[in-house]
């Protein structure tokens, strides 16, 4: 299989058959085998009856419903688990990201050796209060945080080697930084590609403005994860072993000067009516309890299992 095609979805059951019909006549002008993957994130309209239709019509259409909305990490997550081809493509299911850049981002993946190609929508047709200035900040953050440089972060369309979409794991929110995660595994050929962005023709966008929040919560998330993940102990044990020393220094002063005024025989209080007392004590404590979070991360790393966090309730 050459090519699989991965697309989210939710409540776009009036833009389906005119996306299949689309991206099925761009494919058909090429020699490329093929695959297209609907993931039903939960969708409450028609769409399931569509793409049931639709797979019953094209025999390369394939479907996964899930039970509920896990969101579009876990959809993403169980496309790339059961995608075949050589190079996988995602994109959206409104209509905003065109099928006619198919065929170029399968070349930059298989003529120029990219592990990752990220689409580019320089010209949107979003509003530019609520989307296109909030995008540009969120880019320029991730940018600066993961080293990544793309202008693009968000843009679904994005086409991928085989072994990148193997080999990460896509889940929370992170299908905004799947650049990131791809680095992260040691795929470092990142390209970018200016692609074309169509104003949505049905419905409506199906994320409001805490999708900024998260954006942004999931980026401080990404950068731990990024340098830590795989070692929090270097983290948590390092910042508990500085304090605990700080603490235990201090405490260590508060009671050396009370020994020196006793052995001079200079007036002196109570070591506990010291603020500084307390200030070590604390500081001591919470070492401590930083060194553990380090230690309790590490055997958890050692023993968990990844599963998956999703749950299908049909399959085609």
């Amino acid at each position: 299989m050459n090519l699989s095609i991965v697309i989210p979805l939710l409540n776009e059951a009036e833009s389906l058959p005119e996306l299949h019909s689309w991206i099925v006549r761009v494919l058909e002008q090429t020699d490329l085998s093929y695959e297209i993957l609907f993931i039903d994130d939960g969708s409450t309209d028609s769409s399931w009856d569509v793409i049931s239709t639709l797979s019953r019509k094209h025999h390369s259409t394939k479907a996964i419903r899930f039970l509920s909305n896990y969101g579009k990490s876990q959809a993403l997550h169980a496309g790339f688990k059961r995608v075949t081809g050589d190079v996988i493509i995602t994109m959206d299911a409104d209509l905003q990201d065109s099928p006619e850049e198919i065929p170029a981002l399968y070349e930059m993946i298989t003529d120029q050796n990219h592990d990752l190609v990220s689409g580019w929508k320089r010209k949107r047709y979003d509003n530019v209060v609520t989307k296109n200035l909030p995008s540009k900040l969120f880019n320029w953050a991730a940018r600066f945080t993961s080293g990544v440089q793309l202008n693009d972060f968000n843009c679904g369309l994005k086409a991928y080697h085989k072994d990148v979409v193997k080999n990460i794991d896509v889940h929370g929110e992170m299908h905004r930084y799947i650049p990131v995660l791809a680095k992260n595994a040691g795929f470092s050929k990142i390209g970018e590609k200016e692609v074309q962005h169509q104003a949505r023709k049905y419905g409506t966008t199906k994320f409001g403005y805490e999708r900024f929040i998260n954006g942004f919560l999931d980026l401080i998330t990404i950068a731990f994860i990024s340098k830590y993940g795989k070692r929090p102990m270097h983290l948590f044990g390092a910042l508990g072993v500085i304090m605990f020393i700080i603490g235990f220094s201090t405490a260590g002063y508060v009671g050396g000067a009370k020994l020196y005024r006793m052995y001079n025989d200079l007036p002196y209080g109570l070591v506990t009516n010291n603020p500084w007392f307390y200030i070590a004590l604390t500081t001591m404590v919470l070492g401590s309890l930083f060194f553990i979070a380090g230690f309790l991360g590490e055997l958890i790393l050692r023993n968990s299992n990844t599963s998956d966090r999703y749950m299908i309730k049909e399959e085609i």
